[in-house]
């Protein structure tokens, strides 16, 4: 059986494991950045999602790395769209099943 956990977004990690720590502001990491400030405003406010050149960028500025946050994306929309297809999923059989 698949076990559903509540789905955590990049945009939460970076807001309160990075921006609120640091006194951060999206729109001074977005020029550190040189990105759009919309585009951190709307990571942090959990409305869009962390691509792959964000990643880099955040990677980079932060001192982590690109897969960090890539995987913190796959891990986010992996949960949610399990969390919609929970049923559906749910209902195939496992080869070893068979």
């Amino acid at each position: 059986m698949l076990t559903i956990r509540p789905p955590i977004h990049p945009g939460e990690i970076l807001r309160e494991e990075f921006l609120v720590p640091l006194r951060l502001k999206p729109y001074s990491l977005a020029r550190e950045l040189h990105v759009p400030r919309t585009r951190i405003e709307r990571l942090a406010a959990e409305k869009s999602p962390v691509t792959p050149d964000t990643a880099l960028r955040l990677a980079k500025f932060f001192d982590t790395t690109p897969e960090f946050w890539m995987n913190m994306q796959a891990g986010f929309d992996l949960a949610t769209e399990l969390a919609a297809k929970k049923d559906d999923i749910s209902s195939i059989r496992s080869l070893r099943a068979a």
